[in-house]
């Protein structure tokens, strides 16, 4: 038995998973970026993180000629920086009124995001509908803050919860 797209979607949207925008700058294509949830740490020892990106996206082709990325991991207040990097829009448009320096790699580290890792492209890995990009991480930059979550097609924040002890 086949699960089909929709069962499968469907049953993804269980999943709560943390909101990313990943970023490039290469030669050709410029800077680019594109909200991404499909995000996971790889290795501890070389530090590596994977993101999978859609074999049609934009973004995905300035990755492969860059040879690096960022991962800008959004925190509770960037819903609307989210929505502006989520597509539909071009490069410039994303990139526009977003203040951004450059990572080692070259590669856009948007400011005040929860967390910023800046990679190399260690592998790349066609499967299915999407590519699977393994980075090395080369800087990380780290601030206070809560994350931007999304669950059942929605974004979500954490309850805060106060507990006696």
């Amino acid at each position: 038995m086949t699960v089909s797209a929709d069962q499968f979607k469907n049953a993804l949207q269980l999943w709560a998973s943390g909101v990313t925008v990943v970023t490039t700058n290469s030669e050709k294509q410029g800077v680019q970026g594109m909200t991404v949830t499909a995000f996971s740490s790889v290795s501890v020892d070389p530090p590596q993180i994977l993101v999978c990106i859609n074999n049609n996206a934009d973004t995905g082709e300035g990755i492969k000629e860059s040879n690096c990325f960022a991962v800008n991991i959004l925190s509770a207040e960037q819903q609307k920086l989210s929505n502006q990097f989520a597509g539909g829009s071009s490069q410039q448009e994303r990139f526009k009124n977003t203040s951004w320096k450059k990572g080692s790699t070259g590669a856009p580290i948007l400011n005040d995001t929860l967390m910023s890792l800046d990679c190399t492209v260690v592998n790349k890995v066609l499967v299915g509908t999407h590519w699977v990009i393994i980075g090395e991480v080369q800087e990380c930059f780290c601030r206070s803050g809560e994350p931007l979550l999304y669950y059942r097609g929605g974004y979500r924040q954490l309850e805060q919860q106060n507990i006696d002890i």
